[in-house]
């Protein structure tokens, strides 16, 4: 999913913005000390070969220092110093003070945080999220919508490439069945027995996981008894630990009222929803299994993979992730953007000030530091800049060439002047063209 949603074209830009800035400041060491002393010495997360939520995690740095960097670029400090001077230095600057660039920063960022709750949620190691992956899908798409006050238009895309996904690879009997077994989310919604999609996967998992039709018969018999929450499902402690345990705990400790049903919901509540753990096993073969170790007997590289893994696994039971499953609350799928709230409309950056209870905002300073602007050369103007002769082809017709890609996107057609209309020339000669007229160059304006 973030993958896709990263190739939207206002996104992808962003993040490949994000990424030159980041590159230009981490290679210059006066920069960078400068950086960290607006940051409080807080340092920008690099881009790496990490899979899944870099881009996200990247523009989510960004967004957090969003102050400290503006007041960077507009400081005496960076004025004085020569970066500004440079190049790279002023394309950075006019990445941090045009304002459509943050707007899809915080597009991203709002839509980013809930998913990767999601992820960290499937990819903990505490408790296996079977019984929770269904309602934390449900919650995060609702969080998206409220981000964006449930204006359709605005997220409509990002929902087709989160449903393109969900439906096809993740959205299985396996994951309605879970819920449905989960005592903290089912008997939290009253409405779920009228749910056909939750009742009609947990009817296709008994078929197919019970071992014969006797065992499907006493499943089904022993449903209404955990429907009505009777005997030792209805006792008191077993209500309060609904919430407290996991879900398969849960029914190892309450579920004796129902014997087969226990079993069954064991066996489902148990299984994991991320492929992870098996990806990570085969990186270890790989780097086990070498050009120069190729000569392994299968038995040896078992067991050394066997080591290795296991020495990987303790060491990430360690260092787990704090996100709960048992409590499901929009706490724990903010949780790594708790700077998140608010609404996106509400953040216009093209009038957010500069300093409190002044007019001066940050589109003003765009407007006079020209930020959003690029430069457009000719083939003349780069043929002079090479000392090439281009008195030969002065009379050819002469056509634009961009220096970067001016595309689509939200916001900019704000930032960036419009080009003038091409003007038709008459006394070009076309003789070894097609046919085609010639152009004049095209001032910017």
């Amino acid at each position: 999913m973030f993958e896709d949603i990263f190739k939207l074209s206002h996104l992808k830009n962003a993040l490949e913005k994000a990424i030159a800035v980041n590159t230009y400041i981490y290679n210059q060491t006066l920069l960078l000390n400068m950086m960290r002393e607006f940051t409080g010495q807080k340092d920008m997360v690099r881009p790496a070969k990490t899979r899944f939520a870099t881009a996200f995690i990247t523009l989510s740095c960004f967004k957090a220092n969003k102050k400290a960097l503006r007041k960077m670029f507009t400081s005496s400090e960076w004025t004085k110093s020569k970066f500004a001077k440079e190049v790279g230095g002023r394309q950075t600057e006019n990445t941090i003070l045009l304002p459509a660039f943050w707007n899809n920063v915080n597009v991203a960022v709002k839509v980013g945080g809930p998913l990767l709750g999601v992820l960290r949620l499937v990819d903990g190691e505490r408790k296996p999220p079977i019984g929770y992956i269904y309602e934390a899908m449900d919650r995060a798409k609702e969080m998206i919508a409220a981000s964006f006050k449930n204006k359709e238009e605005k997220y409509k895309a990002i929902f087709d490439i989160i449903d393109k996904r969900w439906d096809c690879q993740l959205h299985r009997p396996l994951h309605a069945a879970g819920y449905y077994l989960n005592p903290s989310l089912y008997y939290n919604n009253p409405r779920v027995e009228d749910d056909d999609e939750v009742i009609s996967g947990l009817y296709s998992c008994i078929e197919k996981l019970a071992l014969n039709e006797d065992e499907q018969l006493r499943i089904h018999t022993e449903l209404p008894t955990y429907r009505g929450a009777e005997k030792v499902f209805g006792y008191p402690i077993a209500k309060k630990m609904r919430a407290k345990l996991a879900p398969a705990e849960w029914w190892k400790q309450y579920g004796s009222s129902a014997p087969t049903l226990r079993k069954f919901a064991i066996k489902v509540l148990s299984l994991t929803c991320s492929s992870s753990g098996c990806e990570r096993n085969w990186s270890v073969f790989e780097h086990l299994h070498s050009k120069k170790r190729t000569r392994l007997d299968q038995k040896k590289l078992n067991d050394l993979v066997y080591i290795k893994y296991n020495r990987a696994l303790r060491r990430r039971y360690n260092m787990r992730d704090t996100i709960d499953p048992i409590i499901l609350d929009d706490g724990n799928i903010q949780d790594p953007n708790e700077w998140l709230a608010g609404a996106l409309e509400d953040e216009d950056e093209e009038n957010a000030p500069v300093h409190e209870g002044e007019d001066l905002t940050y589109g003003h300073v765009a407007d006079a530091t020209g930020a959003g602007e690029p430069s457009y050369n000719t083939r003349r103007a780069t043929a002079s800049q090479r000392g090439a002769n281009t008195s030969t082809s002065s009379s050819r017709p002469r056509r634009r060439l961009l220096d970067e890609d001016v595309g689509d996107v939200d916001g900019e057609e704000n930032d960036v002047m419009a080009y003038k209309d091409f003007v038709v020339t008459s006394d070009v000669d076309n003789d070894d063209d097609d046919g085609e007229p010639g152009y004049e160059d095209l001032d910017y304006d």
